[in-house]
């Protein structure tokens, strides 16, 4: 079921790196919303989001107080936050007052914790942060098969293993993605982000690496969700990837026609596995 406020008119969109935002964009479009201000991001967001909305405002990482001031006069009542912003932006770019304040107030600083924060000094200027998802749900594929192929018994080993290996880590804010080869566990990813993650396990493994993305346990939908794209892609085969697998209804596939296109011709196996399944994977690695 769609999450989206057909009532809803103007959305806000605070936008990082890559597609996400423009087809977050394309897709609010398509179901009826009809102003679009874009939060973008100078030296991270793409300029082609300007075809795709009425407005948009350019800041720097780290202008929380810009940033909030701009919700506050386009008078958006909704956000949602697309796209990715370089890890290196929290110890090196120009952070604001406000945001300062913020960091040195978090026992922690994770994905949950910062941006939680941020949602909340978003809700204090009247805008509710959203979903991720939200007009998204036909980027979001249901459990199976997407390729040509599906994984072979030894991939399914491999996924097997990720999967118990990124539900055990996820707990420590690592682990959203976790790549294997033959039972060997290469690379969790930590701060680094997904791309580097599979470039690092490639180094060490070659070919025939298996690779599982998902959202911790209680994840919240907000913000930081596991997505693929095109790029993604290209860092799979980059690697040497043979099979990736994604969790159902909280996993986006952007430009999925295309991907599975692409991931057809580099002979990669996607499986989107269930729930059920999942829960299966619970317990902690064995010694």
């Amino acid at each position: 079921m769609n999450e989206a406020n057909n009532n809803v008119r103007q959305l806000g969109i605070i936008a990082g790196r890559g597609m996400y935002p423009i087809v977050l964009a394309q897709s609010a479009r398509a179901q009826g919303v009809e102003r679009i201000d874009v939060m973008a991001f100078k030296g991270e967001t793409s300029r082609a989001i300007e075809v795709y909305a009425d407005a948009v405002h350019w800041l720097r990482v780290g202008q929380l107080e810009k940033l909030l001031n701009l919700v506050k006069a386009c008078g958006l009542s909704q956000v949602v936050m697309a796209g990715q912003i370089a890890p290196r932006n929290l110890f090196h770019a120009r952070l604001d007052k406000r945001m300062l304040g913020i960091l040195r107030s978090l026992p922690a600083w994770n994905a949950h914790t910062i941006f939680g924060a941020v949602a909340d000094e978003l809700r204090g200027v009247g805008a509710e942060l959203m979903p991720a998802g939200l007009y998204m749900q036909s980027a979001m594929p249901a459990p199976g098969v997407l390729t040509a192929r599906g994984p072979t018994p030894s991939e399914e080993k491999d996924i097997a293993l990720g999967l118990q290996v990124a539900r055990w880590s996820s707990h420590y804010e690592v682990g959203q993605t976790v790549v294997v080869k033959n039972g060997v566990v290469l690379a969790v990813e930590a701060f680094e982000g997904t791309d580097k993650a599979i470039l690092r396990a490639g180094r060490l493994g070659g070919d025939g690496l298996v690779v599982v993305k998902l959202a911790k346990p209680g994840h919240d939908m907000r913000f930081d969700i596991p997505v693929v794209g095109l790029k993604t892609l290209k860092m799979l085969k980059r690697a040497g990837a043979t099979a990736l697998a994604l969790e159902a209804g909280r996993s986006i596939v952007l430009e999925t026609e295309r991907v599975v296109q692409q991931a057809d011709r580099q002979n990669l196996a996607i499986r989107i596995f269930n729930k059920e399944e999942l829960i299966r994977h619970d317990d902690q690695p064995e010694d």
